[in-house]
């Protein structure tokens, strides 16, 4: 079987300080390698895309050699790793943390260019529902923001523009494994434009104000009136703290925007995102909300 039961136990080894730069985009790059932290997202990149996975580590109950599992949760991971036929390595606790301290007893090394490949590759759906993010610079927003595209049934994401990269283990960790499910793709703003024309996609652009030209429909309204939202359609979402430019909001089809019924000013973009992206979801499955 593909384990070694020997125990890691250095957190000054070669091998765990290679481990350690893998949270440096310049040595994931450098290596063809990320890391999977965590036992959900582990799980998920173990059942979705096994092949994608080169090493998993796991926690030990002390660091003699043959040491048990450190418990039922990474022991199961092991035996789901091993049945794929990915090699699993025993360390310490401290070796664990050293390496993360968000790992929770477990995680696991990916091919990075075999992972990108499979993530680049847009479905062809005849009506695809498309997440896309404007210049999203922080990792756990990006990472929430794929949850949600996730949970809402979107075809694929796509990250517009300068974005923070997918791969780094904070994105990552915040999908809880969504990563693993459907398609996350970059692309600068003149390709993403052109790519929903192709696919006859309707872009939404979501905004408090719009502009001028284009005033935005509240959420409701939208949904109501259904043309847009029957076809093919991206939700263009925008930076988390300047929106999108007026320069993008004036190639959309239409602006959408989310009312506020309390007396909060705004909506983050982890919550705005859940909250179009399963309304029109959920509309899409019935016919008036």
């Amino acid at each position: 079987m593909p384990i070694d039961n020997h125990v890691i136990t250095n957190t000054k080894s070669e091998r765990v300080r290679r481990l350690v730069e893998l949270a440096s985009r310049k040595h994931r790059e450098h290596s063809g390698r990320f890391i999977i932290e965590g036992p959900q997202a582990v799980r998920e990149a173990l059942t979705w895309q096994p092949d994608v996975v080169r090493d998993l580590y796991v926690a030990a109950d002390g660091d003699a050699t043959d040491a048990a599992f450190a418990n039922a949760t990474v022991a199961s991971l092991a035996g789901l790793a091993m049945g794929e036929g990915v090699y699993v390595h025993k360390v310490t606790r401290s070796v664990v943390d050293h390496v993360s301290r968000d790992a929770q007893g477990v995680f696991a090394v990916g091919d990075l260019e075999l992972c990108r490949e499979r993530l680049s590759a847009l479905p062809e759906t005849p009506r695809p529902f498309i997440a896309a993010f404007w210049q999203v610079r922080d990792p756990g927003n990006a990472g929430t923001v794929i949850r949600s595209a996730d949970a809402a049934g979107c075809d694929a994401v796509v990250f517009v523009g300068d974005c923070v990269d997918v791969f780094n283990p904070k994105v990552i960790r915040a999908t809880t494994g969504s990563l693993f499910h459907l398609p996350v793709v970059r692309m600068d703003e003149d390709m993403f434009f052109a790519t929903c024309a192709a696919r006859k996609a309707s872009v939404v652009a979501a905004d408090v104000y719009g502009t001028e030209q284009m005033p935005p429909v509240s959420l409701p309204d939208l949904v109501r009136q259904g043309d847009v939202l029957d076809g093919a359609k991206a939700v263009l979402f925008g930076n988390e703290a300047r929106g999108l430019d007026d320069a993008l909001l004036a190639r959309a089809d239409v602006v959408c925007s989310i009312p506020i019924y309390g007396k909060a000013e705004s909506l983050n973009l982890g919550t705005s995102a859940a909250v179009m992206l399963m309304t029109l979801a959920m509309s899409s499955r019935i016919e008036r909300m």
